[in-house]
């Protein structure tokens, strides 16, 4: 197991005791369960060579993943993490996009290591599991089904579920209400500064995997309370509250 505590140095110290006792496991999608870039880049360049625009790199669309693909569009079609496209480019683009993707949703698309063995691990421990994402629902339920990971979480929140997606701490505290459970026994496991922001907001715990995407940053940048290589060695720093 190679995995270590770590926090944001502009945060404060939290500190916590291993194994972490907690109820409810929250894991996030892309770059967390699945890796969706090689589909998520191959619809981006489809759809720029639908609208006569320049194809860009797996590498550099995959910077781009983190906040819904409303926001995936953005950038690819700006090259800017924040930029603002031609509304009227916006428009035609977006729904060029949803349809190459849903085309291609799972070609390329499939569990990291370690996954599908440490769910199976956590379910059989007995926690309350749930998937929690910012990917719409018409494509987060088809790729859960596709990948065999659909008939392990007793809850699948997308980002369109609620009226508010992470970072907005609404999804975090939905599950745990919908469980029963307080926000300090449950915990999020993600790749990004969305899912750290979105836990501590909430007031749970969050792990964070090394191989995601984070728009691009470096994961031990974040605040999180372990920064862990699978899904495997999380179960290992967790244990079943009663």
């Amino acid at each position: 197991m190679n995995s270590s505590l770590t926090s944001n140095a502009n945060a404060p110290a939290r500190k916590i005791e291993l194994p972490l006792a907690v109820k409810v496991i929250m894991i996030d999608l892309d770059g967390t369960l699945l890796d969706t870039a090689e589909d998520l880049a191959l619809s981006a360049n489809l759809m720029l060579k639908d609208l006569n625009m320049p194809e860009q790199s797996t590498a550099t669309i995959r910077s781009y993943i983190g906040k819904g693909i409303q926001k995936l569009v953005k950038r690819t079609l700006t090259g800017q993490l924040d930029g603002e496209p031609d509304a009227a480019l916006f428009a035609k683009a977006l729904p060029i996009y949803e349809q190459h993707y849903a085309n291609n949703l799972s070609r390329n698309t499939r569990p990291y290591p370690g996954v599908v063995e440490g769910v199976e691990i956590l379910q059989q421990a007995g926690f309350r599991l749930a998937c929690i994402t910012n990917k719409a629902e018409a494509f987060t339920l088809p790729l859960l089904r596709a990948t065999g990971l659909f008939d392990k979480f007793e809850i699948i929140l997308s980002g369109d579920s609620l009226p508010k997606k992470k970072p907005d701490p609404l999804p975090l505290t939905h599950i745990c209400k919908h469980f029963n459970a307080q926000p300090h026994e449950a915990l999020l496991i993600g790749d990004s500064l969305n899912d750290a922001i979105a836990a501590r907001a909430a007031g749970c715990h969050v792990f964070c995997v090394t191989y995601g995407y984070n728009e691009g940053r470096n994961v031990y940048e974040l605040d999180c309370d372990a920064i862990v290589e699978s899904l495997v060695d999380a179960s290992k720093l967790i244990a079943k509250l009663p």
